[in-house]
């Protein structure tokens, strides 16, 4: 297992919708394994392949009942509503207030092949969401309120060519 750099704000591999994994191999696992170190030493809760440069639609997340994988993971139904300070990794130290649906249910493979299928409300509901956001190249940025995401993206801005100073 390594421990890998998580890709930030401005890498186009984070703005590209994953590919399809076709083949749960040795290959695979080993990518759930990084993900899940990599996630750990963040430390975070979710972390999607992308954001450590790998193009293809796996996830693990862990909301205290161990680490979990998604593969070619599909968001079948949400439901309610919930406003919540989110953060991303990939935008480190950023948090915003995020609208999304409450309760989310996905399904998909895990490192095994095996259909698997989780459901929750808050926290799980908003990870499974967040997570299959990055796979479609979805950043937390574009979730926000138009005026917000404006304000935010020229925050980012500045402070990468280092006018925040």
């Amino acid at each position: 297992m390594s421990i890998f750099p998580i890709r930030t704000f401005g890498d186009p591999v984070l703005r590209s919708r994953a590919g399809e994994v076709a083949q749960i191999d040795d290959s695979i696992r080993r990518l759930v394994d990084d993900l899940i170190e990599t996630m750990r030493d963040a430390p975070g809760v979710g972390l999607a392949a992308p954001q450590i440069g790998v193009s293809k639609r796996v996830v693990v997340f862990d909301v205290g009942d161990g680490p979990k994988a998604l593969i070619n993971p599909v968001l079948l139904e949400t439901s309610g509503e919930w406003v919540f300070e989110e953060g991303c990794l990939s935008v480190p130290n950023r948090f915003w207030p995020i609208e999304r649906p409450a309760f989310a249910r996905a399904r998909g493979l895990d490192e095994f092949g095996e259909v698997v299928e989780y459901a929750g409300e808050e926290l799980l509901g908003r990870v499974l969401q967040h997570e299959i956001d990055h796979l479609e190249g979805m950043l937390l940025i574009g979730r926000l309120e138009r005026r917000v995401r404006k304000q935010a993206l020229r925050d980012l801005r500045e402070e990468a060519l280092g006018l925040d100073q």
